[in-house]
């Protein structure tokens, strides 16, 4: 009797008049899984059961429809993530070999394959991606008890990380050559972090410039985005609430940042006048921007500051809608300094609990000391 556990689960196989018999049992309990694969055996040998034809595994090609079915109902109101998980798809099935694969036989060597097709015709990063679908998709088919065991996918080394700041300089430069809305949107983005597209879903019901219930700044409330946690309040610095006071005095829409018909531009049309901006000869010279410098650094501009303004990272997390703390921690970057501030900080808190201390002793008459009594 041979069981094993995937997931939460046992199941077991075993080969009976020459052919492989392989279940799950539903349990978690290997005493019971144990039991379970016992009695298949039993009613096999009394002949009880027949043994099962095989389960047909579809091929990539026939499961890529109900994986894109499942993407569009998770993602329902979201095109731009069912369009990437389309488009990836779509790539990985224009490699024949692996189309016509069936799910329980793709294996390293096919994948590598795969792989070896690509290099060299699209960034690393761009590969990733498209194994990054190949999983999510073996996975599923895993979780609807197509196929009974996951390849692993590794995704390539040298991906290159967009993390370009721009310098204050930098900024300057940028925001003076910027056409509308391009302007006021970045200036959003460096002051509040948001991601592009949670900024062009902003309504003038989102905003509250005016303080209240005792705090110091007015806000923005992003209503969804990437995750769950893209749900948050964000405080609104004075830059910021400048900016959306002056076009708050222009508008005719709903929307924060809408077009001609009063409907929000697209993060297509916000990254093209971007990419147009940072290419332009004229401004370029000035500029000195890298192909690194997307639409997103603004994003990373302000993360990158707040860490360093003392922000930790659960705070940053929650500021910029991430959904894991370790993702907010590429912002803390330490310095003596910093280290120091808080050695400070530290200090004037410890010397203030013991002032109060000494203070309500005092006045309650306790004497803190007393001759003769030692530790």
């Amino acid at each position: 009797m041979a069981i094993y556990k995937r997931g939460r689960v046992y199941w077991y196989h075993f080969v009976f008049n020459n052919q492989r018999v392989q279940c799950s049992t539903k349990q978690g309990n290997p005493r019971v899984a144990r039991q379970i694969e016992a009695a298949h055996k039993t009613r096999l040998a009394k002949g009880e059961v027949g043994i099962a034809e095989p389960k047909r595994v579809p091929t990539l090609l026939e499961f890529g429809p109900r994986f894109k079915a499942e993407i569009k109902l998770y993602c329902a109101g979201k095109p731009r993530t069912i369009a990437f998980w389309d488009q990836k798809l779509t790539r990985l099935l224009e490699f024949t070999p692996l189309a016509s694969a069936r799910l329980d036989k793709i294996n390293k060597a096919l994948i590598a394959s795969y792989v070896q097709s690509r290099h060299g015709d699209v960034a690393v990063a761009t590969i990733n991606r498209e194994l990054a679908t190949l999983r999510r998709i073996i996975y599923l088919a895993h979780d609807w008890n197509e196929i009974a065991a996951v390849p692993r996918i590794k995704m390539l080394r040298g991906e290159r990380s967009r993390e370009f700041v721009l310098s204050h300089q930098q900024e300057r430069l940028y925001l003076e050559a910027a056409p509308q809305p391009l302007r006021d949107v970045a200036i959003l983005l460096l002051e509040t972090g948001l991601r592009l597209g949670e900024a062009l879903a902003l309504k003038w019901t989102d905003i509250e410039l005016d303080a209240a219930n005792g705090k110091k700044l007015g806000y923005l409330f992003v209503r969804e985005g990437k995750s769950k946690n893209a749900r948050r309040h964000v405080s609104l610095t004075p830059r910021a609430q400048e900016t959306l006071v002056n076009r708050s005095l222009e508008s005719k829409s709903e929307y924060v940042f809408a077009n001609h018909r009063g409907k929000p531009y697209l993060v297509t049309s916000l990254d093209h006048l971007h990419k147009k901006l940072r290419e332009n000869e004229k401004v370029r010279e000035h500029l000195q921007l890298p192909k690194d410098c997307v639409i997103h650094s603004l994003r990373h501009t302000f993360l990158t500051r707040f860490g360093e303004a003392g922000a930790d990272a659960f705070t940053i997390k929650k500021v910029a809608g991430h959904s894991s703390v370790t993702i907010s921690e590429r912002y803390i970057h330490p310095t003596p300094e910093g280290q120091e501030r808080a050695f400070e900080r530290f200090a004037n808190l410890n010397q203030t609990a013991f002032e109060k201390e000494e203070n309500d002793a005092e006045s309650l008459q306790i004497p803190l000391h007393s001759d003769g009594d030692h530790l």
